[in-house]
């Protein structure tokens, strides 16, 4: 990691904890994210694997079904609020937003590195439930179970979800005023990469709808601690009231975890097909879209809990609108690598699996939109198949190919393309395995977080299982070769994908104030700004910035040089 063959570099700048613990550099405080995340997706992963090694066959296997229950609330809860939702943004935004614009940091570094901490700490609460009584709730939480009867440790549950909300804010906060105060001059907004579109839209929503969530959680601590009738009917609370306010958070909450990794999708797309993104202002403004919506489908949730059939009309409804944004991001994806060049790197096979995972998680929760098909359906294993289909087909291999294309910017080393490439394949087989049965399962009747079921669903979970079995292999199998990289990969030309954002138009490594001086912006998607380089084994500027070498001078300033001569 400490490599001083490329120069001083926010990598090798200062050495031990402290100075990664306590630092103020964006770079930094992304790796540590990351670095965290993956060792939470571990935790949460093997919990998915103990459920899915039960579920294998009818019957008691390994564990009994009250250690089932805390299996599958524990995976659910790790896996969306230390994984999905800080993976991309904090992960990945972290590190990759200021670079893209062009800035030496994000506008508030030491807010920045409060919410890390705010991160570490609200894990550190999760870590207290594994070692104590466990929770067995459901990642939802749901009153009045959560508020009375359960016996686990449900107050320090929600705390720490609690805290990580906080965590949340201070990141949208910080990510919001990065957009608009710290893009150079002549980086207008239809200048702006689409990843930082993603993020941008996530912001508004993790600072409008997290704090719903924290009092909601507060209140199901002090209804329990202190026995107040909020949620619980036998004090006097409601329990649907739970539901309408976890669900205005958890829906917003859904594209939080997604928006981000569909702007990684955009950048990967582009650059891996060599051609300029098609319909840049659709996407960019269908982000837009997607997080206003959101705001307004909640009640898609609710529509076996009582509420009048009117309400239902009307929710089933508006989310249908949902699906007119999400539509013009795969189109304009299709339309793209369309006569494109493509190259079938590991970032891009991840992103040509995302358009098929997505588009199925898309599609199929058109059905649990409609509402004959949801009353029959809710509750079931299709469900779960759905949801795991937006959030792990969507944000888990985004946040994988978004990984693996910023990876030789992270530590200046290449990794194994090959095995890449086989790993990447062999994700999306496994989860393609793992989760197209439930579909059929969960048309056939089996419901969701049960322990035991009919012989007549053996085979579809015999498959799920198999599958997650691959799942698991490739993802270790990933770790293993990106630690590799760090100390043994080939050492990174600055821009081995031919990127045009201005991430790659930059030293192998980033400095650690990242520019100098305020790079010269031109178009984002511009492929023809480089060509590849033999001598450098990776992309060079055709026409490069006088004094920088490493970044390219943008088309209007050749044109504007051309009229002048």
């Amino acid at each position: 990691m400490y490599d001083k063959s490329q120069g001083v570099n926010y990598l090798n700048c200062e050495r031990g904890f402290w100075s990664w613990f306590g630092t103020l550099d964006h770079k930094r405080l992304g790796l540590m994210y990351m670095w965290s995340v993956m060792g939470a997706m571990l935790v949460g992963g093997l919990f998915a694997m103990a459920m899915r090694l039960e579920l294998f066959a009818p019957g008691e296997q390994y564990v009994n079904a009250e250690q089932f229950n805390q299996l599958f609330t524990l995976h659910g809860a790790i896996m969306v609020f230390l994984v999905i939702i800080p993976g991309v943004p904090a992960g990945l935004g972290n590190f990759a937003l200021p670079l893209m614009l062009g800035a030496k940091d994000v506008a508030f570094p030491k807010l920045n590195r409060f919410s890390y901490h705010l991160w570490v700490i609200g894990a550190l609460f999760f870590v207290g439930v594994l070692v104590t009584t466990g929770l067995d709730t459901g990642w939802t939480f749901y009153a009045p179970y959560s508020t009375l009867h359960s016996q686990t440790a449900v107050v320090w549950a929600t705390f720490g979800a609690f805290v990580l909300g906080f965590s949340s804010i201070f990141t949208g906060i910080n990510f919001i005023a990065t957009i608009h105060k710290m893009r150079p001059p002549g980086m207008t907004w239809f200048k702006v990469p689409l990843f930082c579109w993603g993020l941008y839209a996530t912001a508004i929503m993790q600072i409008l709808a997290t704090p719903v969530l924290g009092i909601t959680l507060l209140l199901v601590g002090v209804e329990r601690m202190l026995g107040v009738g909020i949620f619980n009917p036998d004090l006097g609370g409601d329990p649907v009231l739970f539901q309408h306010l976890f669900w205005f958070y958890s829906h917003p909450a859904v594209y939080i975890m997604v928006l981000p990794p569909l702007g990684i999708i955009s950048e990967l797309i582009a650059t891996y097909s060599r051609k300029h993104i098609y319909g840049y202002r659709f996407i960019a403004m269908s982000s837009v879209a997607i997080a206003l919506v959101s705001f307004i489908v909640w009640g898609h949730h609710m529509f076996t809990s009582g509420q009048s059939p009117l309400t239902s009309i009307v929710f089933s409804a508006i989310t249908f609108f949902v699906a007119i944004p999400s539509a013009i991001k795969v189109f304009n994806w299709v339309a793209t690598l369309y006569k494109g060049s493509i190259v079938l790197k590991a970032p891009m096979i991840y992103a040509l699996s995302v358009i098929w995972l997505f588009g199925i998680g898309g599609m199929t929760g058109l059905w649990l939109t409609t509402l004959e098909q949801d009353i029959h359906l809710h509750d079931t294993y299709f469900v779960v198949a759905h949801f795991h289909f937006v959030m792990v087909g969507t944000a888990i291999f985004a946040m994988l190919g978004g990984m693996h294309h910023w990876w030789p910017k992270m530590f200046g080393r290449m990794y194994p393309e090959k095995l890449a490439q086989i790993s990447s394949t062999l994700t999306f087989v496994g989860f393609n395995l793992t989760f197209l049965p439930q579909f059929v399962a969960g048309t056939q009747g089996m419901p969701r977080r049960y322990f035991d079921y009919a012989p007549r669903f053996e085979i579809y979970n015999q498959i799920s299982s198999v599958g997650a079995a691959f799942i698991g292999i490739s993802m270790f199998m990933t770790l293993w070769y990106l630690l590799w990289a760090i100390k043994k990969g080939k050492p990174a030309p600055a821009n081995p994908w031919g990127a045009v954002t201005l991430d790659w138009q930059m030293p192998p490594i980033p400095d650690p104030h990242n520019f100098k001086d305020a790079p010269v912006v031109g178009d984002p998607y511009d492929m023809d700004l480089f060509v590849w380089s033999e001598d450098e084994g990776g992309y060079v500027p055709r026409n490069p910035v006088p004094g920088n070498p490493y970044q390219a001078l943008p088309r209007s300033a050749i044109e504007e040089g051309t009229s002048s001569a």
